[in-house]
């Protein structure tokens, strides 16, 4: 397949791209700067240069690509900023859709978070609403997630894979990544929230499958939903940070805070990650 990626330089399209080439698919890379796009060169890749919020410039790339398969894998989470990541939901998808609209391309696959659902008692599944109801910073994070997965859902063949919280090199969740940091200033609770993780390596080759794959929406997480008051000690001991104590009161979760299930992806989809449970690859970091 010809397959455009737009994000080909994140943590996850660093590794998708490989995977895509060693497959046999032809890759089109959506870059910003000169060195990415000789990175993707140097994979046997395609490059073209490009900001996602120009919407001719990104019409114009993916028509010249001519894809089979547009791909989704862009944020914008440079220090935490939600709300440029919010924004690159909704602008850059849309004009990413626009464009694929625009030059016949019948697929998209694009990158979700699997913690955007309304409250409830169990881990998620997929037909599960999305949490419009909340409010503040969470409304404006779920709002942006809406606006994205409508948009892609305009593509006659779509895949939305909704990912866990991504751990492992490059991510947040890492040594020297953002919630390690967190976690060293003695500001990641131990309480009742629920989660559930995805190794980044797993994350990419779900995305690499997902060509493949029937519509609709997939959560991608590992097979471990748990308390942060379980996670978070075995986080900070693999991050080499202190182990903050447990909440003791006020640290019942949040009723969004629930985790997700990943019973589709395994059983029918036939998605094995390689980490099925964040102990072993936190103990892993």
């Amino acid at each position: 397949m010809r397959v455009f990626l737009a994000g080909a330089t994140g943590v996850i399209g660093r590794r998708v791209v490989p995977l895509l080439r060693e497959r046999g698919h032809s890759v089109t890379g959506f870059v910003r700067r000169d060195a990415d796009a000789d990175w993707l060169r140097s994979l046997g890749a395609k490059a073209v240069r490009g900001d996602v919020f120009d919407a001719d410039g990104v019409r114009r790339a993916v028509a010249l690509a001519a894809p089979d398969v547009v791909m989704h894998q862009l944020t914008d989470l440079k220090g935490g900023n939600r709300e440029a990541n919010s924004e690159m939901r909704v602008t850059g998808t849309r004009n990413l859709v626009d464009a694929a609209l625009a030059a016949g391309v019948r697929r998209m696959v694009a990158q979700s978070i699997a913690w955007a659902y309304a409250a409830g008692s169990v881990p998620a599944t997929e037909d599960v609403p999305l949490d419009l109801g909340s409010s503040g910073s969470r409304l404006r994070t779920v709002r942006g997630v809406a606006a994205l997965e409508a948009a892609v859902r305009e593509t006659p063949e779509w895949v939305v894979l909704r990912y866990g919280l991504l751990y492992g090199p490059g991510t947040w969740y890492a040594r020297g990544g953002l919630m390690a940091d967190t976690a060293a200033r003695g500001e990641l609770a131990a309480d009742g929230d629920v989660s559930s993780f995805v190794h980044v390596d797993d994350a990419a080759g779900a995305a690499a499958d997902a060509l493949s794959w029937p519509a609709g929406f997939v959560n991608v997480c590992d097979d471990v939903p748990a308390p942060a008051r379980g996670w978070v000690p075995a986080f900070c001991r693999a991050v080499g940070v202190p182990v903050p104590a447990p909440v003791a009161s006020g640290g019942e979760r949040q009723g969004w805070a629930r985790g997700a299930s990943s019973e589709r992806a395994r059983k029918e989809l036939h998605w094995t990650p390689a980490w099925p449970s964040w102990r072993e690859g936190f103990a892993a970091l």
